[in-house]
């Protein structure tokens, strides 16, 4: 057995993630991202002496939908709490936060299943609210403190040490950032900060029930980047282990450009932050009226949605979880499925994620920016499905719908792409195909069968492209048999 198989990795992690608000948790500044350096602030959010914050009722309606669609009871009588700590960031000295009273307790993420396995459910701690911090810049000679992140609303997601490896750490997060998202609770961009996670790792002997000494691991900013740190540090804490030395409980930074953690400080503890309750803010009451109103407004989440997916609509693993990954082109899909006369929605399902998602990849912009209007793709389709167009030509029409906006209806007549179906007309080109080609004819009943589609070409040209293939095939068989 190797020194790795030797052990289990226990993993914790808890994530921050900025709410969908027009303003901050206790102010009216803006949650704006990408304003110019300490613009978005305020006496409260700088902390200035004499002012008192006002909460953010909208914050309370975005916690409480987030905690029931992670499972959490949601406790009817929750406090703000001060977190005492210094740091340049941290205008007022101290953080506010919950601690002992949170507003959502318990729950768990249920990780998706890999075919034909049940799915693991990984366990929630909490989810708390809190004020977030400034963001320190650093230079060469200097270190600069911008705040207008200081007091944007955030929640704090802390699951138990219920993951056992980098790659479970990674499901984790995405589906906990797809959950959000379809939520609208957050826009979870983790190249803005508005999602961010930290992870505490710790190893222990197979078979094991105690844990071990844990490292927190900061300055993650991708999901590559989170399994590749936890995958190192736990390298990292068998080898000091097996070395005969001691993991020390600290917080460790991950260099993306060394792949490595190096050590940033000691870990603290609990009682370190001196917390207590805040003064200024009443406590939060939450009614049974209000979870239920809210309970009642939560949108079909992705577990929920890819489970019908491959239930009712037939569609495969790969092609639910390519058309669940946004909410947004999971709303348009099912929108273009819709249409009347369509019905072959696995056909609808392979048009937008090629046809549809090209475009909005090409143009990096919103699907709602770039794509015709989903009912439009959808009527689109049942031409295409019905025979009244081509496949081809509804790609033609799709490219133009792209660029003019205008109906599919509208498109294919102005592109003349109607296809031809009038049997006589396609049995007349045919006759003139076959009169015209006595060699190949003769060719074709010896036993050539590839050249079919030489005549099927033949025919469609002579139509200009647009004849049904389906009838041209059916007269043609019929007419080279004879």
């Amino acid at each position: 057995m190797t020194a790795t198989e030797k052990y289990e990795a226990v993993i914790g992690l808890e994530v921050h993630t900025h709410l969908l608000t027009r303003s901050k948790i206790f102010c009216g500044c803006s949650t704006g991202f990408g304003a110019p350096p300490n613009h978005n602030v305020c006496p409260v959010c700088m902390g200035m002496p004499g002012v008192l914050p006002v909460f953010n009722r909208r914050v309370l309606d975005l916690a409480i939908r987030a905690g029931l669609a992670a499972h959490c009871e949601i406790a009817a009588h929750s406090i703000f709490a001060r977190k005492n700590y210094f740091y340049p960031d941290l205008p007022k000295g101290y953080q506010i936060s919950q601690y002992e009273l949170p507003l959502c307790k318990g729950g768990y993420i249920e990780l998706p299943a890999a075919d034909g396995e049940r799915p693991r459910r990984v366990n929630l701690v909490r989810i708390h609210l809190e004020e977030d911090a400034g963001k320190n810049l650093h230079g060469i000679d200097s270190s600069l403190v911008d705040f207008n992140r200081s007091g944007v609303p955030l929640l704090e997601i802390v699951s138990e040490p219920d993951i056992r490896s980098p790659e479970e750490a990674g499901a984790y997060l995405r589906e906990l950032r797809l959950m959000l998202r379809y939520l609208e609770v957050s826009n979870a961009n983790m190249e803005e900060g508005s999602f961010r996670c930290d992870a505490n790792v710790s190893v222990r002997l197979r078979g094991a029930t105690e844990l071990g000494v844990k490292t927190e691991v900061k300055n993650m900013n991708s999901f590559k980047n989170v399994e590749k740190a936890i995958a190192h540090e736990i390298e990292r804490q068998i080898a000091v282990l097996e070395s005969g030395g001691r993991v020390v409980q600290e917080t460790h930074l991950w260099d993306p450009e060394r792949e490595e953690t190096r050590p940033m400080r000691s870990k603290e503890f609990a009682h370190d932050y001196r917390y207590f309750p805040e003064p200024d803010l009443p406590p939060l009451k939450v009614s049974r009226e209000q979870v239920d109103e809210i309970r009642a407004a939560i949108p079909e989440l992705p577990a929920a949605r890819r489970a019908r997916y491959l239930r009712d609509f037939g569609l495969s693993q790969y092609e639910t979880d390519v058309l669940t990954q946004e909410r947004e082109l999971s709303d348009y899909f099912e929108e273009v499925i819709k249409a009347p006369g369509l019905s072959n929605r696995k056909a609808a399902a392979n048009w937008v994620m090629t046809e549809v998602l090209r475009v909005v990849r090409e143009s990096v912009k919103p699907i709602a920016e770039v794509a015709p209007r989903a009912a439009e793709v959808g009527s689109l389709l049942a031409m295409v499905e019905k025979g009244a167009i081509s496949l081809n030509a509804g790609k033609t029409a799709f490219a133009a719908m792209c660029k003019s906006g205008k109906s599919a209806s509208a498109t294919v007549a102005e592109l003349g792409l109607a296809q031809v179906s009038d049997q006589d007309a396609i049995a007349a080109a045919c006759d003139r195909v076959i009169a015209a080609n006595p060699d190949k004819v003769a060719e074709y009943r010896a036993g050539r069968d590839k050249l079919f589609g030489f005549f099927v070409g033949a025919v469609m040209k002579a139509m200009g492209g647009k004849a049904n293939p389906k009838i041209i095939n059916e007269t043609l068989k019929s007419k080279l048999a004879g």
